[in-house]
């Protein structure tokens, strides 16, 4: 059985989305290192239209070791309306999100990491098929955005273990956690 993990960038205040604001200060080698690690140990990415559409847009054509993995590797998207995928090894997974899950974890082929923690990450960890959550806390406070823009989501309730945590140079922490089956 496959895992899912998901990493996901988050300030203190857990906002992960409006990253302009906060994410591109703490770009340094210590997290583009981890980026690479967490890439090249994947054997699949697993995310949803948005993340999606953000990425189709900004990583192909893009040059280095880290643009060519992510180009490369096999991505399925979660979503009843996009048909027609443009970015390369991209399939859609159009039916139930957690039917289509199970038989994603269930194929051969290593570990699936998503990114970003939005409405399939949170549907997926409240179904209990998100194995494992690499939160990569930034030293920021930045007070914006609504609830769907917040790690905290109300109604959303899962035990976690921990299992890691790992200092960047730059000031951000990577928590990680195992999910608790319940």
């Amino acid at each position: 059985m496959r895992k899912i993990v998901n990493s996901t960038f988050v300030t203190l205040d857990g906002v992960m989305n409006h990253m302009d604001l906060w994410h591109f200060d703490f770009i340094d080698a210590d997290s583009d290192a981890l980026a690479l690690e967490q890439i090249t140990a994947a054997g699949a990415m697993l995310m949803g239209r948005h993340t999606y559409e953000v990425y189709a847009g900004a990583w192909p054509g893009r040059d280095g070791e880290y643009a060519e993995r992510i180009n490369a590797i096999p991505k399925y998207v979660a979503s009843t309306t996009l048909t027609d995928p443009k970015w390369a090894n991209t399939e859609v997974l159009a039916g139930n999100l957690t039917d289509e899950v199970r038989r994603l974890k269930s194929t051969d082929g290593g570990t699936i990491l998503m990114h970003g923690f939005g409405p399939v990450a949170k549907t997926l960890l409240a179904e209990g098929l998100l194995d494992e959550l690499h939160l990569w806390y930034h030293p920021s406070l930045v007070g914006v955005g609504t609830a769907d823009d917040r790690l905290h989501t109300e109604g959303l309730t899962a035990h976690l273990r921990h299992a890691g945590v790992r200092p960047l140079a730059s000031g951000v922490v990577v928590l990680s956690y195992e999910a608790v089956p319940r």
